[in-house]
Protein backbone atom coordinates (compact mmCIF):
# COMPACT_ATOMS: atom_id res chain seq x y z
CA UNK A 1 0.00 0.00 0.00
CA UNK A 2 1.49 3.33 -1.07
CA UNK A 3 -0.04 6.68 -0.19
CA UNK A 4 0.60 10.42 -0.24
CA UNK A 5 -1.15 13.35 1.42
CA UNK A 6 -0.51 17.10 1.10
CA UNK A 7 -1.78 20.26 2.75
CA UNK A 8 -1.82 23.88 1.66
CA UNK A 9 -2.05 25.49 5.09
CA UNK A 10 -4.53 25.92 7.91
CA UNK A 11 -6.44 29.13 8.62
CA UNK A 12 -9.34 31.11 7.20
CA UNK A 13 -9.70 31.86 3.50
CA UNK A 14 -11.73 35.07 3.55
CA UNK A 15 -11.78 35.46 -0.21
CA UNK A 16 -13.96 32.54 -1.28
CA UNK A 17 -12.73 32.90 -4.87
CA UNK A 18 -9.42 31.48 -3.66
CA UNK A 19 -10.95 28.24 -2.36
CA UNK A 20 -11.16 26.55 -5.80
CA UNK A 21 -7.58 27.70 -6.50
CA UNK A 22 -6.39 26.14 -3.25
CA UNK A 23 -8.19 22.87 -3.99
CA UNK A 24 -6.74 22.81 -7.51
CA UNK A 25 -3.29 23.54 -6.11
CA UNK A 26 -3.24 20.68 -3.60
CA UNK A 27 -4.69 18.32 -6.21
CA UNK A 28 -1.91 19.18 -8.66
CA UNK A 29 0.68 18.77 -5.91
CA UNK A 30 -0.55 15.34 -4.83
CA UNK A 31 -0.53 14.16 -8.46
CA UNK A 32 3.04 15.45 -8.90
CA UNK A 33 4.06 13.49 -5.82
CA UNK A 34 2.13 10.42 -6.91
CA UNK A 35 4.14 10.15 -10.13
CA UNK A 36 7.33 9.87 -8.10
CA UNK A 37 5.71 7.57 -5.56
CA UNK A 38 4.74 5.10 -8.26
CA UNK A 39 8.40 5.04 -9.28
CA UNK A 40 9.10 3.79 -5.76
CA UNK A 41 10.45 6.74 -3.76
CA UNK A 42 8.56 8.46 -0.95
CA UNK A 43 11.49 10.89 -0.64
CA UNK A 44 11.18 12.05 -4.25
CA UNK A 45 7.39 12.13 -3.92
CA UNK A 46 7.46 14.46 -0.93
CA UNK A 47 10.01 16.77 -2.53
CA UNK A 48 8.08 17.04 -5.81
CA UNK A 49 4.73 17.57 -4.07
CA UNK A 50 6.12 20.32 -1.86
CA UNK A 51 7.90 21.94 -4.83
CA UNK A 52 4.58 22.10 -6.67
CA UNK A 53 3.07 23.91 -3.68
CA UNK A 54 6.09 26.23 -3.33
CA UNK A 55 5.76 27.19 -7.01
CA UNK A 56 2.08 28.07 -6.65
CA UNK A 57 1.60 31.68 -5.41
CA UNK A 58 -1.76 30.73 -3.89
CA UNK A 59 0.19 29.21 -0.98
CA UNK A 60 2.50 30.75 1.59
CA UNK A 61 5.72 28.94 0.72
CA UNK A 62 8.36 29.57 -1.91
CA UNK A 63 6.85 31.93 -4.50
CA UNK A 64 4.18 33.92 -2.71
CA UNK A 65 5.70 33.70 0.77
CA UNK A 66 4.52 36.36 3.21
CA UNK A 67 6.76 39.24 4.25
CA UNK A 68 8.45 39.96 7.57
CA UNK A 69 7.94 43.12 9.61
CA UNK A 70 10.68 44.84 7.60
CA UNK A 71 9.36 43.70 4.21
CA UNK A 72 11.65 40.77 3.47
CA UNK A 73 11.09 37.08 2.82
CA UNK A 74 12.52 34.51 5.24
CA UNK A 75 11.48 30.95 4.39
CA UNK A 76 11.75 27.70 6.34
CA UNK A 77 11.63 24.08 5.14
CA UNK A 78 12.43 20.57 6.33
CA UNK A 79 12.37 16.98 5.11
CA UNK A 80 12.79 13.75 7.10
CA UNK A 81 13.12 10.05 6.27
CA UNK A 82 11.38 7.69 8.66
CA UNK A 83 13.50 4.63 7.92
CA UNK A 84 16.88 6.18 8.72
CA UNK A 85 15.83 9.26 10.75
CA UNK A 86 17.92 11.38 8.38
CA UNK A 87 16.69 14.96 8.25
CA UNK A 88 17.59 18.26 6.64
CA UNK A 89 16.23 21.74 7.17
CA UNK A 90 16.78 25.40 6.36
CA UNK A 91 15.48 28.45 8.22
CA UNK A 92 15.29 32.16 7.41
CA UNK A 93 16.48 31.54 3.85
CA UNK A 94 15.75 33.82 0.92
CA UNK A 95 16.76 34.13 -2.72
CA UNK A 96 15.89 30.55 -3.71
CA UNK A 97 12.88 29.11 -5.49
CA UNK A 98 12.45 25.80 -3.63
CA UNK A 99 13.58 25.71 0.02
CA UNK A 100 12.46 22.06 0.31
CA UNK A 101 15.12 21.06 -2.23
CA UNK A 102 17.79 22.96 -0.31
CA UNK A 103 16.65 21.16 2.86
CA UNK A 104 17.07 17.82 1.10
CA UNK A 105 20.62 18.78 0.12
CA UNK A 106 21.38 19.63 3.76
CA UNK A 107 20.25 16.10 4.65
CA UNK A 108 22.19 14.40 1.86
CA UNK A 109 25.36 16.50 1.58
CA UNK A 110 26.15 17.61 5.15
CA UNK A 111 26.47 16.13 8.63
CA UNK A 112 24.04 18.73 9.95
CA UNK A 113 20.26 18.95 10.26
CA UNK A 114 19.57 22.69 10.15
CA UNK A 115 21.26 25.60 8.35
CA UNK A 116 19.98 29.16 8.79
CA UNK A 117 20.13 32.59 7.22
CA UNK A 118 23.29 33.61 5.36
CA UNK A 119 24.81 30.17 5.94
CA UNK A 120 21.81 28.42 4.41
CA UNK A 121 21.90 30.76 1.41
CA UNK A 122 25.65 30.29 0.93
CA UNK A 123 25.17 26.51 1.03
CA UNK A 124 22.35 26.77 -1.53
CA UNK A 125 24.63 28.66 -3.93
CA UNK A 126 27.38 26.06 -3.45
CA UNK A 127 24.81 23.38 -4.32
CA UNK A 128 23.95 25.23 -7.53
CA UNK A 129 20.61 26.82 -6.62
CA UNK A 130 20.08 29.96 -8.71
CA UNK A 131 19.15 33.41 -7.44
CA UNK A 132 15.36 33.83 -7.31
CA UNK A 133 12.97 36.45 -5.90
CA UNK A 134 9.87 34.78 -4.35
CA UNK A 135 8.06 38.05 -3.56
CA UNK A 136 4.78 38.55 -5.46
CA UNK A 137 3.05 41.88 -5.97
CA UNK A 138 -0.02 40.59 -4.08
CA UNK A 139 2.07 39.80 -0.99
CA UNK A 140 3.79 43.18 -1.16
CA UNK A 141 0.45 44.98 -1.26
CA UNK A 142 -0.89 42.89 1.64
CA UNK A 143 2.23 43.72 3.65
CA UNK A 144 1.84 47.46 2.99
CA UNK A 145 -1.79 47.47 4.14
CA UNK A 146 -1.19 45.44 7.28
CA UNK A 147 1.90 47.44 8.23
CA UNK A 148 0.07 50.76 7.72
CA UNK A 149 -2.76 49.52 9.93
CA UNK A 150 -0.36 48.68 12.72
CA UNK A 151 1.47 52.01 12.43
CA UNK A 152 -1.83 53.94 12.47
CA UNK A 153 -2.92 52.21 15.64
CA UNK A 154 0.42 52.96 17.23
CA UNK A 155 1.03 49.38 18.28
CA UNK A 156 4.31 47.52 18.47
CA UNK A 157 3.77 44.26 16.58
CA UNK A 158 5.31 41.70 18.89
CA UNK A 159 3.49 38.41 19.29
CA UNK A 160 0.63 39.61 21.50
CA UNK A 161 -0.15 42.24 18.91
CA UNK A 162 0.29 39.84 16.02
CA UNK A 163 -2.08 37.41 17.76
CA UNK A 164 -4.68 40.17 17.94
CA UNK A 165 -4.06 40.95 14.27
CA UNK A 166 -4.57 37.31 13.35
CA UNK A 167 -7.90 37.23 15.20
CA UNK A 168 -9.01 40.28 13.25
CA UNK A 169 -7.54 39.08 9.94
CA UNK A 170 -7.48 35.27 10.16
CA UNK A 171 -6.55 34.97 6.50
CA UNK A 172 -2.96 35.90 7.39
CA UNK A 173 -2.65 32.59 9.24
CA UNK A 174 -3.00 30.60 6.02
CA UNK A 175 0.59 29.47 6.22
CA UNK A 176 2.77 26.50 5.41
CA UNK A 177 2.55 23.64 2.92
CA UNK A 178 3.52 20.04 3.47
CA UNK A 179 3.47 16.45 2.26
CA UNK A 180 3.79 12.98 3.77
CA UNK A 181 4.26 9.83 1.68
CA UNK A 182 4.65 6.08 2.19
CA UNK A 183 6.24 3.97 -0.55
CA UNK A 184 5.68 0.57 1.04
CA UNK A 185 9.00 0.67 2.87
CA UNK A 186 9.34 4.04 4.56
CA UNK A 187 7.42 7.16 5.47
CA UNK A 188 8.85 10.57 4.52
CA UNK A 189 7.56 13.96 5.69
CA UNK A 190 8.30 17.42 4.34
CA UNK A 191 7.13 20.95 5.15
CA UNK A 192 7.79 24.44 3.76
CA UNK A 193 6.61 27.92 4.73
CA UNK A 194 7.04 31.64 4.36
CA UNK A 195 6.01 32.03 8.00
CA UNK A 196 3.43 34.46 9.34
CA UNK A 197 2.81 37.98 8.02
CA UNK A 198 4.72 40.72 9.88
CA UNK A 199 6.75 38.21 11.86
CA UNK A 200 9.80 39.57 13.64
CA UNK A 201 12.87 39.50 11.41
CA UNK A 202 14.84 36.38 12.29
CA UNK A 203 11.80 34.55 13.67
CA UNK A 204 11.84 30.81 12.99
CA UNK A 205 8.65 28.76 13.22
CA UNK A 206 8.02 25.06 13.69
CA UNK A 207 8.51 23.95 10.07
CA UNK A 208 12.31 23.42 10.14
CA UNK A 209 12.40 22.15 13.72
CA UNK A 210 12.41 18.37 13.63
CA UNK A 211 9.70 17.05 15.92
CA UNK A 212 7.76 20.32 15.98
CA UNK A 213 6.46 20.91 12.47
CA UNK A 214 7.98 17.96 10.65
CA UNK A 215 8.69 14.41 11.79
CA UNK A 216 8.89 10.83 10.48
CA UNK A 217 10.05 7.51 11.88
CA UNK A 218 9.43 3.81 11.16
CA UNK A 219 5.82 4.15 12.36
CA UNK A 220 4.43 7.30 10.75
CA UNK A 221 5.12 10.80 9.49
CA UNK A 222 3.51 14.17 10.12
CA UNK A 223 3.53 17.72 8.75
CA UNK A 224 1.99 20.57 10.73
CA UNK A 225 0.55 23.94 9.72
CA UNK A 226 -0.63 26.95 11.70
CA UNK A 227 1.00 28.99 14.45
CA UNK A 228 4.53 27.69 14.68
CA UNK A 229 4.99 28.65 18.30
CA UNK A 230 2.16 26.29 19.25
CA UNK A 231 3.69 23.33 17.41
CA UNK A 232 7.12 24.07 18.89
CA UNK A 233 5.83 24.17 22.47
CA UNK A 234 3.97 20.88 22.01
CA UNK A 235 6.56 19.14 19.76
CA UNK A 236 3.37 18.46 17.84
CA UNK A 237 4.60 16.41 14.87
CA UNK A 238 6.56 14.03 17.11
CA UNK A 239 3.69 13.89 19.60
CA UNK A 240 1.28 12.89 16.82
CA UNK A 241 3.64 10.13 15.66
CA UNK A 242 3.97 8.94 19.26
CA UNK A 243 0.20 8.56 19.36
CA UNK A 244 0.59 6.05 16.51
CA UNK A 245 3.16 4.18 18.61
CA UNK A 246 0.48 3.96 21.31
CA UNK A 247 -1.85 2.20 18.86
CA UNK A 248 -3.85 5.01 17.24
CA UNK A 249 -4.42 5.14 13.49
CA UNK A 250 -3.11 8.10 11.50
CA UNK A 251 -6.57 9.69 11.58
CA UNK A 252 -7.09 9.24 15.32
CA UNK A 253 -3.54 10.42 16.03
CA UNK A 254 -4.15 13.56 13.94
CA UNK A 255 -7.34 14.28 15.86
CA UNK A 256 -5.63 13.70 19.21
CA UNK A 257 -2.80 16.07 18.30
CA UNK A 258 -5.20 18.86 17.32
CA UNK A 259 -7.27 18.28 20.46
CA UNK A 260 -4.09 18.85 22.45
CA UNK A 261 -3.31 22.06 20.56
CA UNK A 262 -6.85 23.32 21.16
CA UNK A 263 -6.72 22.41 24.85
CA UNK A 264 -3.58 24.42 25.52
CA UNK A 265 -3.75 27.21 22.96
CA UNK A 266 -7.35 27.46 21.76
CA UNK A 267 -8.99 27.23 18.36
CA UNK A 268 -7.73 28.68 15.08
CA UNK A 269 -4.18 27.59 15.81
CA UNK A 270 -3.20 24.33 14.08
CA UNK A 271 -3.68 21.70 11.39
CA UNK A 272 -1.85 18.44 10.68
CA UNK A 273 -1.55 15.69 8.06
CA UNK A 274 -0.20 12.17 8.65
CA UNK A 275 0.47 8.77 7.10
CA UNK A 276 1.26 5.62 9.07
CA UNK A 277 3.27 2.55 7.97
CA UNK A 278 0.08 0.77 6.93
CA UNK A 279 -0.55 3.47 4.35
CA UNK A 280 -3.44 5.01 6.29
CA UNK A 281 -3.84 8.77 5.92
CA UNK A 282 -5.06 11.19 8.57
CA UNK A 283 -5.68 14.91 8.86
CA UNK A 284 -7.29 17.29 11.34
CA UNK A 285 -7.53 21.02 12.10
CA UNK A 286 -9.06 23.47 14.55
CA UNK A 287 -9.18 26.28 11.98
CA UNK A 288 -12.02 27.09 9.60
CA UNK A 289 -10.13 25.92 6.52
CA UNK A 290 -7.27 23.62 5.53
CA UNK A 291 -6.74 22.53 1.94
CA UNK A 292 -5.89 18.82 1.73
CA UNK A 293 -5.42 16.24 -1.01
CA UNK A 294 -4.48 12.58 -0.80
CA UNK A 295 -4.14 9.56 -3.06
CA UNK A 296 -3.43 5.92 -2.28
CA UNK A 297 -3.60 2.50 -3.87
CA UNK A 298 -7.13 1.61 -4.91
CA UNK A 299 -8.17 5.19 -5.60
CA UNK A 300 -8.78 6.21 -9.23
CA UNK A 301 -8.67 9.95 -8.50
CA UNK A 302 -7.25 11.91 -5.56
CA UNK A 303 -9.45 13.37 -2.86
CA UNK A 304 -9.00 17.14 -2.80
CA UNK A 305 -10.96 19.56 -0.67
CA UNK A 306 -11.06 22.22 2.05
Amino acid sequence: MVAIIVHGGAGTIKNEEKIPKAIKGVREAVLAGWKELKRGSALDAVEEAVKALEDNPVFNAGTGSVLTLDGRIEMDAAIMRGKTLEAGAVASIWGVKNPISVARKVMEKTDHVLLVGEGALKFARIMGFDEYDPITEERREQWKKLREKLLKEGTIPYWKKISELIKEHPEVLRSTVGAVAFDGEEVVAGTSTGGVFLKMFGRVGDTPIIGAGTYANELAGASCTGLGEVAIKLSLAKTAVDFVRLGLSAQKASEAAIEMATKYFGKDTMGIIMIDREGNVGFAKNTKHMSVAYLKDGMIEPFAGI
